[in-house]
């Protein structure tokens, strides 16, 4: 079985253990460390059952239909470089599980921490196994809203929300040009499937749309990457937990950005566009990062700035756009991974065990941390390039390509890559030396000493990686690194080697100036520093980000303000006013004559009589608005007119849903108005009147003229498809519900998880409300004592079984008569409430129990059931199956699987509406103890 939907387990098992992380720290703060630890090694078991597969030249693609009309499919891939980026982040992931355990204190939350971070994982496993791209699009996005949280996780720190807020808006807005970027993209290839995309390269590069695509999927990449302009989100994200920052800036979050540069590097790559646009950006983020990573005294300020840098050094390989420039690349993603995440672990630890990251506060912490400052200095050496660590194969890869440019700045590019190059080593040497060299320890905030083993035994393993890969990198590095170049460019592997040593040549040479001249700016770092501070220290990408987003505010609230005066009238007036203009320009434009010559059905004078009765009404409701309860009267007889006229067009499925939703509204209704007073004030002046007179009658010409405007045409409806093929199709003849449970069942899933939302929003509002309810009406008359009359009760006991038989009646019926799960479930929850209203809340509830919140749970999760269990069986999602029994007393049938998810609509309709209802009810109980309290202190005054 998981051979056949392991891929999607994959990715969807850290979303399904987040909320149980969450609650197991309801009981002890570190189980929920050990179920985050659990749930990453269930994934990675799964993922390798698949693991062999990429070796082998397999890909594999398990995929579901969802909406086969748009292309869009559950659709997951595993090659070599998903594989690849799936080891990263569980592997890693798993190592930042083990060491937050003992980062986060305890006056942390250790549930919402872990919860966060399975979020952010399964995001990212869903974006590197994704085959669709509008799914990869959807994971792309939760990882920037996931990313969001876990970078406010404390939230009582504002450079926490501030960097959070920041990180969100740009990338949000990113994938927000990406999504656009890769519709554009599935027009052109008539898929969105990968393995389409990534066939028609040739189709895409020479189509005209080609470079609007390019620029909008760039963003996207820039953006999540941190690529210029983009690059200063980053710094600011430091404010989260080191765990996090580790996780992010080695395997996750910025590596987004950088696997779709490589997922998408067949169908792209190779363009001048594509060779500037990304060449450009990758050498001026290289040279930035670098840079500023040298005067940046916080620790893991000079880790971010080096990620940045180190970010622009594989973004400018992949666009050098040669198969060899992007072996190199993809080996420093890996390199990058296991030298970056231990530096930030290190920093962690520094900061955990010192109480500061500040570096001029930082000295001679090797006396008292050895095995950190040791791995601090292998982790930093790989980072600067030094031989024998990983850092050095991959930065000696990148000095190579960057000297088989052909280009007018073909020697300007290895110069600007031995100066990115001597920063990086003058940067990882500040990391080492000041931190744990350069004198004595200085007056700190603790006392300094080794963390405990557990928190260092995740960099034990990344700096062993570090070391190995360096040293013997045939046996360790290179299978993954073949199948994951493969997968990357769809071709044959080009030649390359991994040796330690090439002899004598140019990138040895280039190495060798990298490190004396970052030897020598390091000790002349005074000098610099001075400068630095200066002259550039002032500059802050934030200021500029902040004055456009204030703008965009700014003109938003004005924008606001002309239109909201904080009055519901004002703000319909505006919205009709706009619809009438822009009717008026619908009806007058073209030369098509506005009215059609279809043939009107005749008139009788019933419908005439039900009409004026209707337009009576209607007018009543709002002369008579006043006085509400009145008013309540008038529009009820507005919906029993509209139930006719449903009945008069052969539509009683509506008509009986009209019934039951005025029942329901009317009670509802009913029960508001107790707590309100039983008049409106006359608030509105003459001329308002007036003006709103003139909006209504314009409004109503408008409507009755485009409807005139419709009816009196011909046209073609989708209606003759849904009658034709509702028995064939759906096994019902009722074809209203076939269309509710079937053909439309998404739709209707997602009305009622709406209606679930509400139900239990407005429960969360009303829960513990007091209200002063009132003795008296508006004519001095008290309302009854007698809350619950005899007769009433007598009545509504009796009446309960026959109206839920007539509920179980209309709900059976529903697939071939009319009826249905949310007619039923309004006429039950109607017979339920008239319990409650006739005996009250406390008889009510010790008769009937059970929860209206199970009642809400239960029924969207047989709902979604159902549609799991087609898309299990290599159906679309909610596709109903039928078929007809025979019974011996009860002859033949049909049983429909729809009737299951009909029973989940049941089950949120009947659930839902108690609860609201029920919670007025209960407001009103609490309302009446509440006004007595304030009775009897008001006599004892």
């Amino acid at each position: 079985m998981l051979e056949t939907i392991g891929l999607p387990i994959i990715a969807l098992l850290p979303f399904i253990g987040a909320p149980i992380v969450a609650y197991l720290a309801t009981y002890n703060r570190l189980a929920a460390a050990w179920g985050a630890g659990i749930i990453t090694v269930m994934a990675f078991s799964v993922l390798l059952l698949y693991i062999k597969l990429p070796f082998e030249g397999i890909t594999t693609i398990q995929s579901w239909t969802w909406i086969e009309s748009i292309g869009l499919q559950f659709a997951f891939r595993l090659d070599g470089l998903g594989l690849l980026f799936a080891c990263l982040i569980l592997g890693i992931g798993l190592l930042v599980i083990i060491y937050a355990r003992y980062y986060i204190s305890a006056k942390d939350c250790m549930g919402r921490f872990y919860s966060y971070l399975l979020l952010f994982m399964g995001s990212m496993l869903g974006i590197v196994l994704s085959e669709n791209i509008i799914q990869l699009v959807v994971f792309w996005e939760l990882t920037s809203l996931s990313s969001f949280l876990l970078i406010s996780y404390w939230q009582h720190k504002k450079e926490g929300r501030d960097g959070a807020k920041m990180a969100l808006t740009i990338t949000g807005a990113g994938g927000l040009a990406m999504l656009a970027g890769v519709m554009l993209l599935g027009h052109i290839v008539g898929s969105y499937n990968l393995s389409e995309i990534l066939a028609n390269g040739e189709l895409i590069k020479n189509h005209t749309l080609y470079t609007p695509i390019i620029i909008l999927i760039l963003l996207g990449v820039f953006t999540k990457s941190a690529q210029f302009p983009f690059h200063f989100w980053l710094p600011h994200a430091m404010a989260a937990p080191t765990p996090v920052s580790a996780y992010l800036h080695s395997a996750t979050m910025v590596k987004a950005g950088i696997f779709l540069l490589a997922r998408l590097y067949p169908s792209l790559s190779g363009t001048t566009e594509w060779i500037v646009l990304v060449s450009f950006a990758g050498m001026a983020t290289l040279l930035i990062g670098a840079f500023t990573a040298m005067f940046k005294h916080d620790l893991k300020g000079l880790l971010a700035y080096s990620t940045i840098s180190h970010l622009g050094l594989i973004t400018l390989l992949f666009g050098f756009s040669t198969p060899l420039a992007a072996v190199a690349a993809i080996f420093h993603i890996i390199n990058h991974a296991t030298f970056k995440a231990s530096l930030f672990m290190v920093a962690g630890i520094v900061d955990h065990e010192t109480g500061t990251r500040d570096m001029r506060k930082l000295s001679g912490l090797w006396a008292f941390m050895p095995h950190t400052a040791t791995l601090a200095m292998v982790a930093a050496s790989a980072m600067a390039g030094v031989p024998l660590l990983n850092g050095f194969l991959s930065k000696e890869m990148f000095f190579e390509r960057a000297l088989d440019g052909t280009t007018s700045f073909s020697l300007l590019i290895p110069i600007l890559a031995t100066i990115a190059g001597i920063f990086s080593v003058a940067y990882s040497l500040r990391f080492i030396h000041d931190v744990f060299f350069n004198g004595k320890t200085k007056d700190l905030p603790k006392t300094p000493h080794e963390p405990p083993r557990f928190m260092k035994i995740p960099v034990d393993l990344l700096v062993i990686i570090c070391f190995a890969v360096g040293t013997v990198p045939m046996f360790t590095v290179a299978p993954m690194l073949a199948v994951a170049v493969m997968g990357s460019l769809q071709t044959e592997l080009p030649h390359y080697s991994l040796a330690i040593w090439h002899g004598f040549n140019l990138p040895l040479i280039m190495s060798i100036i990298a490190f004396a001249g970052g030897i020598l700016l390091y000790t002349q770092r005074k000098i610099t520093f001075a400068l630095y501070e200066k002259y550039l220290e002032k500059i802050d990408a934030r200021i500029p980000f902040n004055l456009l987003m204030n703008s965009i505010f700014a003109l938003s609230h004005k924008v606001t303000a002309s239109f909201d005066k904080s009055s519901l009238q004002s703000m319909i007036a505006w919205f009709i006013c706009a619809s009438i203009i822009i009717g008026f320009f619908g009806f007058t434009y073209g030369n098509s004559p506005l009215f059609g010559n279809r043939e009107f059905l005749s008139v009788d004078w019933i419908s005439i009589i039900a009409a004026g009765i209707l337009i009576f009404a209607t007018f009543a409701t709002a002369f008579l608005h006043h006085r509400r309860l009145l008013s309540l009267i008038t529009i009820g007889v507005v919906g029993l007119i509209v139930s006719l006229i449903f009945i008069k067009f052969s539509a009683p499925d509506l008509a009986l849903t009209q019934l039951s939703v005025e029942v329901v509204t009317i009670v509802l209704i009913l029960l508001a108005l107790y707590y309100l007073p039983q008049t409106t004030p006359k608030e509105s002046s003459k001329l308002r009147i007036n003006r709103d007179i003139i909006i209504s009658v314009l409004a109503a010409i408008g409507v009755f003229v485009l409807t005139l405007a419709v009816l009196s045409r011909e046209y073609t409806t989708i209606g003759q498809y849904f009658l034709e093929n509702s028995v064939s199709g759906g096994g019902g003849t009722n074809v209203v519900n076939v269309i509710l449970v079937d053909f439309r069942g998404f739709d209707t899933l997602g009305e009622i998880t709406v209606l679930a939302i509400a139900g239990l929003g407005i429960f969360a509002m009303l829960q513990g409300l007091k209200l002063y309810t009132p003795k008296y009406d508006e004519k001095g008359f008290a309302w009854s004592n007698d809350m619950h009359p005899p007769m009433m009760q007598t009545v509504t006991r009796l009446v309960l079984p026959l109206m839920l038989m007539v509920s179980v009646y209309i709900f059976l019926r529903g697939h071939n008569l009319p009826g249905g799960g949310f007619i039923a479930g309004l006429i039950a929850a109607v017979a339920l409430i008239v319990q409650y209203l006739a005996n009250g809340i406390e008889w009510t509830k010790a008769k009937l129990k059970f929860e209206k919140e199970s009642l809400i749970a239960y029924g969207l999760l047989v709902a979604t059931l159902t549609g799991l269990v087609s898309t299990f069986l290599g159906y679309p999602f909610l596709t109903s199956t039928f078929s007809h029994l025979h019974w011996p007393v009860v002859g033949e049938f049909e049983v429909a699987s729809a009737i299951a998810f009909d029973l989940g609509v049941f089950l949120v309709v009947v659930g839902s509406t108690v609860l609201i209802l029920v919670q007025l009810g209960q407001l009103s109980k609490n309302s009446h103890s509440f006004s007595e309290k304030i009775k009897d202190e008001e006599g004892k005054n």
